[in-house]
């Protein structure tokens, strides 16, 4: 499969990147000007984007788009909205206008609240919606929504739905093996899945 993704430099995007290549998919990394590709496994194809102004026909070509991106913690609400919600939303629209079969979202614990409250609560409803105009696209679609990220290595051991424990922790390594797994196989398709790692 021919699979774009947005956010393929982050920590859990360059596993996401070395899963399918190592399952025999061309993972294509939708990079900005100035973006650090060096980590990203040489196989990997490089197409020019900015998640904060995207430009029609981004997504021509591929089977599956996989959005893990995210304006990142120390940025402020501005760039939040940009990427996190609008840069997404405008993904999605760009890949059901290009006839892509599958759109995968790495989400968050607590965007399936539509009035989040707390230090993330920007973050959360911005995440929220961008989930939200998924649903409603008509595009297949998987959602996950991890707990909070550590660096632990691959377990493949997870929990998942209504058994995953809020206050728990999920793996970068396993995060990315579920969304090679959701944009490869049929196995989470119209589901938002809560998860972490056992």
């Amino acid at each position: 499969m021919n699979i774009l993704i947005a956010g393929a430099t982050g920590k859990t995007g360059l596993h996401l990147v070395q899963h399918l290549i190592d399952q025999g998919h061309t993972p294509t990394a939708l990079v900005r000007d100035g973006s650090d590709t060096t980590k990203l496994p040489a196989e990997t194809k490089l197409r020019s984007g900015d998640l904060s102004d995207l430009q029609a026909g981004v997504c021509n070509g591929m089977d599956v788009v996989i959005f893990a991106a995210g304006s990142g913690g120390s940025t402020g609400p501005e760039m939040t909205d940009k990427v996190d919600r609008d840069g997404a939303k405008n993904l999605i629209d760009l890949a059901r206008d290009a006839g892509v079969k599958r759109f995968v979202m790495l989400s968050s614990v607590g965007a399936e609240q539509s009035e989040p409250t707390g230090d993330l609560a920007h973050y959360l409803k911005a995440k929220h919606e961008a989930d939200e105009h998924l649903k409603a696209s008509g595009l297949t679609y998987a959602i996950l929504r991890p707990v909070a990220l550590n660096d632990d290595a691959l377990s493949k051991d997870v929990i998942l739905g209504d058994d995953v424990d809020k206050s728990a922790t999920a793996a970068r390594a396993d995060v990315a093996y579920l969304l090679a797994e959701a944009a490869t196989t049929d196995k989470f398709d119209g589901q938002a899945l809560l998860m972490q790692s056992a």
